[in-house]
């Protein structure tokens, strides 16, 4: 996973992995994001400590960790609380970022 900066936040399109580093179920689901960046050989991820961000987590009002907040044209569109499982993570990426279902030729 690629790690956030300031800059990153700016950014028009953002797939943000919020975590705490104590959380159980942060971890499951690192894990479920692991695999699919792994399948696709590429950091598809940001990610976001929400211990160091309190002014950005009550600005955009998360409610809970984990959360995956999928940002796309400037706009929150999403927040994911709950990782089911990687087959829902991939439905978000079809939606959100179908460019990772490109063949290369």
């Amino acid at each position: 996973m690629k790690q956030l900066n300031e800059e990153t936040l700016e950014e028009k399109d953002l797939l943000l992995y919020i975590y705490t580093p104590f959380c159980g179920t942060c971890h499951l689901a690192r894990t479920m994001l692991e695999k699919i960046e792994s399948v696709h050989k590429t950091d598809v991820f940001y990610e976001m400590n929400a211990s160091f961000f309190p002014e950005f987590m009550q600005d955009n009002k998360i409610e809970s960790v984990p959360c995956l907040l999928i940002k796309k044209d400037n706009i929150i569109r999403e927040k994911v609380y709950v990782f089911h499982s990687i087959p829902n993570i991939y439905s978000y990426l079809l939606e959100y970022q179908p460019e990772l279902f490109k063949e290369n030729i």
